[in-house]
C-alpha cells in the first residue's frame, strides 16, 4: 500500500482545500466526542457530504471520536458510532476503550485507529493495540526515527505526525488545563495553559515560555519514514485555516515525489518561532518557541499564494468516452475511468442534419471540456450515422450528466456499508453500593519511604521497578512494582521486570498499554494506574477482560461519576499527592546545574519538576497537594491511592495515619476535580 498523506479538516471549506491539494485521506470531527471541540467540526449532513466528496476522489475519511466519555454519555457515544457506520466513514480514531467495546459488539466491521492520546510509543504497546482490535496506531509525537521504526512492521499500520503543533506533554497524559481551569484536554477542551509564560528561573526577568514548543516539521524526512514502514503521514491542524492545510498537504505531496517544496511559505502561514525536528532526529536543542507578532504578520503575505493551490479541482482520473448516435435511437454516451468505474446516459433521438452533420471531431470538442471536474479526457470512441444533428448544448448536457453518474459510481464503489446493531449493547452495569471497605495503597518514589509504614494497616506499597534491590526487610508479598510512564528502552525494562520477578515480586502497577502487554506475558498480577485514563464502565470492562485486577480511575472524574462506574474490577482513586499534570520528554528547565526543581506560572504558583532523567522523561506536578482523607466516605471504591514524591519516611507514616483516621488537611490543599468537575 502506498503511504498515505493524512490532512486535517475542521469544516467543509478546509476539506476542499485538502482534497484539491492532493491528500490521500482526511480526518474530521463531528459535533460530539471530538478532541478539538473548539474547531467548527461537522454536522451530520456535512459529514455525509464529506464522505461522498472524499469517496468520489478516492480519498479515505476518518472520524475522530477521540475524547473520553462518562457513563451517562455512553448511549450518545454509541449513537455517534452508529452515525459513522451509516454514512460510510472509513475508520474511527479512538482514545477511549469504550469505543473499542462498542465496535466489537455492535459493528465489528468498522475499522478503528488507536489515537495518539493512548500514548502508544513502543513495540509492545503496538502489539497490545492489535490485540484489542485496532488496525492502525497513531504513535506518540515524541519518538525518534529509530523508535518509530521499532513500532513498524508488526501487522498493524503505523500513523505518525509529520507537521504541526507539538504539545509539551505526551498526548493523553496532560491534566494541566483541567486542573488549572477545568478544561480537559482528554475531553477536547484544552485551554493551552502551556503556551502562557512559565519561569524556569534560569535567567532574570522570568518570562520564559518553558512549556511551549515550536511546531514540528518533518517534511524533509517523508521518504525516510515511508521506507521504515510508516503507513500514514499525519498533518496536525484541525483548528487551522484552509490555506495552512493546503500548504502543508502540498509540501508533503511534493516531498514524497522528490520535488521542490516551499518550506518558507509553510513557515509563514503558521509557526511558533520556526520549526523543530528535534524528536525525530534526537537532537532536542532549541525546541521551545511561541507564536510571535512577527509570525502572525508573515501569514498575510502568503495567504493569496496558498489559495491558488486549491482554487479549482485537481485532475485525478483519465476517462474514456463512447458515443452512439444512430438513426431513430436516443443518443447514448458512456464513460469509464482508469479504475474500472463506468456510467451511461441517454439523450434525445437525433434530428436530420439541415447543414453540417455531427461527427466524432465535433463530439470530442464538447466532451473534452472537463475543466470543472476531477477527470481528464483520454479518448473518444464513436459509432455515428451520417446525416444526423446533435447540438453542442445537448452534448454538454450529456457530458455533465454522465460525469455526475460516474461520480456516483465512484462513491458507491469506495463506500463501505457497515451495519450497526444497537441491541448488542447494554448501558446498565453491575455496582456494589455502599458495601466497600476502602484500603490504602502507597505509591512512593523510593522503597526507603516505606520504612516506617505499618503494612498490616494498608493493602499495598508500590515502588519503582529499578528500586527492588532496596526492599530488604519489607514484605514483598504486599509490594507491587511501578513502571516508568514513558518507556525509552523496552528491553531494559523487560530485564528489570525479570529481576523483580526473580526476587519475589508478583504484582505490577501499570500506567500504559505496553506495560499491560509486557507484564501479562511475564505473569505479573496487573493493577492499573490513572495514566490509563479510564472514565467509564465500558472501558473498565475491556481492561477486566485483559486481566487487570484493579484500576485507578481518571482524576478528571467527579465523585458522582466515579460512584456510577460498574464493578468489573476493583476500583481505586488518587486521594493524596501532587498529581502529575504533564509527562514530558523535554525538561522544562534543561540545565541540571542550575535547576531549582520547579517552574513558576504568571500567578506565582510553583509547579515541582519530578526528575526522571534516568528514565528519559520528567513530570510536571500540580502546584497544590490533593487531599481526600476526610472525604473518603463519599467514594464507593476499593482503594485510595496516596502518591508520595519527596516526603520522608516519617512524613509518609504521618500522612498515612491521617488517612486511616479520616482527618482534615492542615494547610493549603486541593480537592482536585472530584467535586468541581470539568467542562
Amino acid at each position: 500500500m502506498a503511504v498515505e498523506i493524512l490532512s486535517p479538516c475542521k469544516n467543509p471549506d478546509t476539506l476542499i482545500s485538502a482534497l484539491r491539494s492532493g491528500c490521500g485521506a482526511v480526518y474530521v470531527g463531528g459535533k460530539m466526542f471530538s478532541a478539538r471541540q473548539s474547531a467548527d467540526n461537522f454536522t451530520r449532513e456535512e459529514l455525509e457530504n464529506a464522505v461522498k466528496l472524499c469517496h468520489r476522489n478516492g480519498v479515505k475519511i476518518y472520524q475522530a471520536i477521540n475524547t473520553v466519555a462518562t457513563d451517562d454519555e455512553l448511549p450518545m457515544l454509541a449513537e455517534e458510532i452508529k452515525n459513522a457506520c451509516e454514512i460510510g466513514v472509513d475508520g474511527i480514531i479512538s482514545q477511549d476503550l469504550a469505543v473499542v467495546n462498542i465496535v466489537k459488539k455492535a459493528c465489528p466491521d468498522m475499522e478503528i485507529h488507536a489515537s495518539t492520546q493512548m500514548t502508544i510509543h513502543t513495540p509492545m504497546g503496538v502489539d497490545f493495540a492489535k490485540k484489542l482490535g485496532f488496525s492502525r496506531v497513531v504513535v506518540a509525537r515524541e519518538l525518534t526515527k529509530e523508535e518509530i521504526k521499532s513500532c513498524c512492521n508488526r501487522d498493524v499500520e503505523i500513523e505518525a505526525f509529520v507537521h504541526g503543533a507539538l504539545c509539551m506533554s505526551v498526548s493523553g497524559q496532560c491534566y494541566m488545563s483541567a486542573m488549572i481551569g477545568s478544561r480537559s484536554a482528554n475531553r477536547g477542551r484544552c485551554a493551552q495553559a502551556c503556551r502562557l509564560p512559565f519561569n524556569n528561573h534560569l535567567r532574570t526577568g522570568g518570562n520564559e515560555n518553558s512549556l511551549s514548543l515550536k511546531d514540528m516539521c518533518l517534511v524533509p524526512y517523508l521518504k525516510d519514514m515511508e521506507e521504515i514502514g510508516v503507513s500514514s503521514l499525519k498533518i496536525e491542524g484541525r483548528m487551522k485555516r484552509p490555506e495552512y492545510v493546503a500548504g502543508a498537504t502540498e509540501a508533503c505531496v511534493k516531498s514524497l515525489k522528490g520535488e521542490q517544496y516551499d518550506l518558507d511559505c509553510l513557515k509563514s502561514v503558521f509557526s511558533r518561532s520556526g520549526f523543530t525536528d528535534g524528536y525525530y532526529t534526537g537532537k532536542r536543542r532549541e525546541m521551545f518557541g511561541i507564536r510571535t507578532k512577527e509570525d502572525v504578520m508573515e501569514a498575510g503575505d502568503v495567504l493569496p499564494k496558498l489559495r491558488q493551490i486549491y482554487n479549482k479541482e485537481i485532475k485525478i482520473s483519465d476517462v474514456k468516452f463512447f458515443i452512439e448516435i444512430k438513426n431513430n435511437k436516443p443518443v447514448r454516451l458512456k464513460i469509464s475511468d482508469d479504475m474500472g468505474n463506468h456510467a451511461e446516459v441517454s439523450g434525445k433521438i437525433p434530428e436530420k442534419a439541415q447543414n453540417r452533420s455531427i461527427n466524432a471531431e465535433m463530439c470530442e470538442k464538447q466532451l473534452s471540456k472537463l475543466g470543472d471536474t476531477i477527470y481528464s479526457f483520454s479518448c473518444l470512441e464513436s459509432d455515428i450515422d451520417e446525416g444526423l444533428s446533435v447540438s453542442a448544448g445537448e452534448l454538454n448536457a450529456l457530458r455533465r450528466e454522465v460525469c455526475q453518474r460516474l461520480d456516483e459510481a465512484r462513491i458507491l464503489k469506495n463506500t463501505k456499508n457497515v451495519s450497526f446493531d444497537m441491541e448488542k449493547l447494554q448501558f446498565f452495569y453491575p455496582k456494589i453500593c455502599n458495601l466497600k471497605h476502602r484500603q490504602l495503597r502507597l505509591d512512593v518514589s523510593s522503597a526507603s519511604q516505606l520504612r516506617s509504614v505499618d503494612f498490616d494497616r494498608i493493602d499495598m506499597g508500590i515502588i519503582p521497578v529499578d528500586d527492588v534491590k532496596n526492599c530488604e526487610g519489607l514484605p514483598i508479598d504486599k509490594l507491587a512494582v511501578s513502571l516508568p510512564r514513558f518507556i525509552t528502552d523496552e528491553k531494559r525494562l523487560e530485564k528489570q521486570l525479570e529481576e523483580a520477578y526473580r526476587l519475589g515480586f508478583t504484582k505490577a502497577f501499570v500506567s500504559n498499554y505496553a506495560h499491560i502487554e509486557l507484564c501479562s506475558k511475564m505473569g505479573f498480577e496487573l493493577h492499573g494506574d490513572f495514566g490509563l485514563n479510564v472514565t467509564n464502565s465500558m472501558a473498565l470492562e475491556m481492561l477486566a477482560g485483559e486481566k487487570l485486577s484493579s484500576v485507578t480511575l481518571s482524576p478528571e472524574l467527579k465523585v458522582t461519576q466515579i460512584n456510577a462506574i460498574g464493578d468489573f474490577t476493583e476500583l481505586s482513586v488518587v486521594g493524596y499527592g501532587q498529581l502529575p499534570v504533564m509527562l514530558t520528554r523535554n525538561c522544562p528547565i534543561g540545565d541540571c546545574s542550575r535547576c531549582k526543581g520547579f517552574i513558576t506560572d504568571r500567578t506565582d504558583r510553583d509547579f515541582p519538576i519530578k526528575c526522571m532523567k534516568k528514565q528519559g522523561y520528567t513530570e510536571v506536578l500540580n502546584c497544590d497537594t490533593l487531599w481526600l482523607a476526610d472525604k473518603q466516605n463519599d467514594l464507593n471504591v476499593d482503594y485510595i491511592l496516596l502518591k508520595f514524591y519527596k516526603e520522608t519516611p516519617d512524613e509518609v507514616k504521618r500522612i498515612t495515619e491521617k488517612f486511616l483516621k479520616g482527618e482534615a488537611c492542615e494547610g493549603k490543599f486541593t480537592r482536585g476535580l472530584y467535586y468541581r468537575g470539568i467542562i
